[in-house]
């Protein structure tokens, strides 16, 4: 037994661990020693390190992973709203996402808004389908209510546009549609078009939390992340993101030491034409990693001019860049470079990215990039001569689930052959450019990494359509490194973490199923027992349960959704979180469109009628067929 000083501060034994170290891929144990691992190996080499004070945890055979890390995640912006959000990441049922809704009207008081904010698609839902403005309006007369469904579009009740002041006199915005009847009043659809600018600008009209709650909502988003087996991100920045105000949550709670995700952010510019000086004054006044490994500045962008971001709302046409993308481009790359500063661009097509490259290029032959962790990310359309110009000037790709959420919509626009390979995965890693995968949660994509690695490996979007052929998914472990130890290089912190492994920071999560032989359709339902963060325990639940060292209040305030539904797929809601076979869809056996005289579920499980049997032949509410 070894003596109190130099014995381990926890050790976990008894496990399945797969620790992404080559020299020694598999462990039964480990010992942590002030946030980093100590000892990683067989019990019988680790177990006699453990002193009186060491902490020790059973992990009862199951497999233990390097905890997860997103490469794209907006959870500053997102932690600020967290708690005021209504998820329906995950639920399966457009019947059951109305439950929540009207459930949440119900304890939301006046002038609060009701709130879905991304993460889903309509895909996902049994009936393959959106609200309509009715029954939004239906259900809350009074109550504003925002949908926002991607960048694609938002939905607004009544409420909802007299609260933002939209009317008939209120002027068509700038890159975006307000969708009118016959008389020019605004209907309560906002559409995207080309751009997200209309759906950033209403969504910011809705009522903020006061500090003292963003602290909490912050927190809570945290520990959701953690219960999905997430240990560290890259925060992208993002629209109505100010640097610094924005970021004075997020320090105090490191101040505090209470961050329990490790967070690298990057700066994104904050208004069109003022990009430059934004750069100018960042790069005098913050330094390229500044902070610890916890809380660290990492460079430049997604967002690093205005002229060249082109959304990925697939129902639109391809956005054109516009001519003066490359000169205002080109005058921020330059002052990055000058100053050492890495930066991600926001590219979702090869269009945008060869125009891009060409400006690197040019930067590149005054001041070179060698050694700037630099990188496009989403990257969805990317060409093979563009990814060769990535690896010549030894860029980087960053690729996210969005095609999880968009692909029965890409194919739509531009065919399956197109999707295949969207982005081109397998063909980025085999040459060589640096390759990492993430979310870009909250607003467009879900936050739960299983989906992205389900996507990687299964190749399946959230609607279940098959995008990826075999040839183009990954095996399993390739995915893992993707979202641990590849991760790294976009942070420049290879070597620190993303293995289990000596010496590196001691971050791992046990999954409540093995990933590595479950059914490919149950890796997307995975979440952790136990998530440790530089050697603490911060979440843990199930039989693992009292090992927890992140006590938490409640969501603030007390009408906060998180309290009633939890996060990804309403988990905290057992009412919510209705068994498919007990949906009102399974439940009366009928079709969504009509085959025979199918009725409209969401309004069916909403109405107030007296009916008692849905398997009558009409149906509540009647047959959907006559009202189309």
């Amino acid at each position: 037994m070894s003596n109190s000083d130099a014995a381990p501060d926890l050790v976990l034994h008894r496990g399945l661990i797969t620790t992404l170290d080559r020299a020694r891929p598999t462990a039964t144990a480990v010992a942590i020693k002030q946030g980093v691992f100590s000892a990683v190996g067989e019990d019988r080499e680790v177990l006699p390190l453990a002193g009186p004070t060491t902490r020790m945890v059973d992990l009862q055979g199951r497999r233990v992973l390097p905890g997860l890390i997103d490469n794209h995640l907006h959870i500053i912006r997102g932690g600020l709203h967290f708690n005021m959000e209504l998820r329906w990441d995950g639920v399966r049922s457009l019947a059951d996402a109305m439950n929540m809704l009207k459930r949440q009207i119900a304890v939301t008081p006046a002038p609060q808004w009701v709130r879905v904010v991304g993460g889903f698609s309509e895909h996902q839902f049994a009936e393959k389908r959106l609200p309509t403005l009715e029954e939004i309006n239906a259900i809350s007369p009074e109550t504003p209510i925002f949908l926002l469904h991607l960048y694609d579009r938002a939905l607004l009740n009544g409420a909802a546009l007299r609260a933002c002041g939209y009317t008939k006199d209120t002027p068509e915005p700038l890159g975006g549609q307000i969708a009118r009847n016959r008389d020019g009043e605004p209907t309560g659809l906002l559409l995207a078009k080309p751009n997200a600018a209309i759906l950033y600008a209403t969504l910011a009209k809705g009522p903020k939390l006061p500090f003292e709650y963003q602290l909490n909502s912050t927190r809570h988003f945290m520990r959701e992340l953690n219960r999905l087996g997430v240990t560290g991100a890259i925060d992208a920045g993002g629209g109505s993101q100010n640097y610094p105000e924005d970021y004075a949550v997020i320090q105090k709670l490191h101040d505090d030491g209470q961050l329990t995700i490790r967070l690298a952010y990057n700066l994104f510019t904050q208004k069109p034409k003022g990009e430059k000086q934004d750069f100018l004054n960042w790069t005098k006044n913050s330094k390229y990693k500044q902070g610890d490994d916890y809380f660290r500045h990492n460079g430049a962008g997604e967002m690093l001019v205005f002229t060249a971001a082109d959304f990925e709302d697939f129902r639109q046409p391809r956005p054109d860049m516009p001519a003066q993308m490359e000169g205002e481009l080109e005058a921020v790359v330059r002052i990055l470079a000058e100053n050492r500063w890495p930066w991600r661009m926001h590219a979702t097509y090869d269009e945008t990215i060869s125009r891009a490259l060409d400006v690197f290029e040019g930067v590149d032959r005054e001041i070179p990039l060698e050694g700037l962790n630099w990188f496009f990310d989403h990257a969805e359309t990317i060409s093979e001569r563009s990814i060769d110009r990535i690896a010549a000037l030894g860029g980087g790709i960053a690729v996210q689930h969005r095609m999880a959420y968009q692909g029965e919509y890409f194919v739509e626009r531009y065919g399956p052959a197109a999707a295949e390979a969207t982005p081109p995965v397998k063909r980025i890693l085999e040459s060589g450019v640096k390759i990492s995968a993430g979310t870009d949660a909250t607003r467009v994509a879900s936050y739960n990494p299983w989906v992205s690695l389900a996507l990687l490996v299964a190749g399946r979007t959230v609607g279940g359509m098959h995008l990826y052929p075999q040839r183009n998914c990954l095996d399993r472990e390739t995915a893992l490194r993707m979202w641990t130890e590849n991760v790294t290089w976009f942070s420049n912190e290879e070597g620190r973490k993303g293995r289990i492994e000596v010496g590196r920071l001691a971050d791992l999560i046990v999954p409540d199923r093995d990933y590595l032989i479950c059914r490919e359709e149950e890796i997307a339902d995975t979440v952790s027992l136990l998530t440790v963060v530089g050697g603490r325990i911060v979440y843990a639940s199930g039989d693992f349960a009292r090992f927890d060292d992140n006590p938490l209040a409640p969501a603030m305030p007390d009408w906060s959704p998180v309290r009633t539904f939890g996060g990804y797929g309403a988990w905290g809601s057992k009412a919510a979180a209705t068994d498919s076979a007990q949906s009102p869809r399974a439940a009366c056996g009928c079709a969504n469109h009509c085959n025979l005289h199918g009725h409209r579920h969401a309004s069916a499980w909403l109405c107030k009628l007296p009916i008692a049997d849905l398997k009558s032949f009409w149906g509540a509410l009647g047959c959907s067929c006559w009202a189309v």
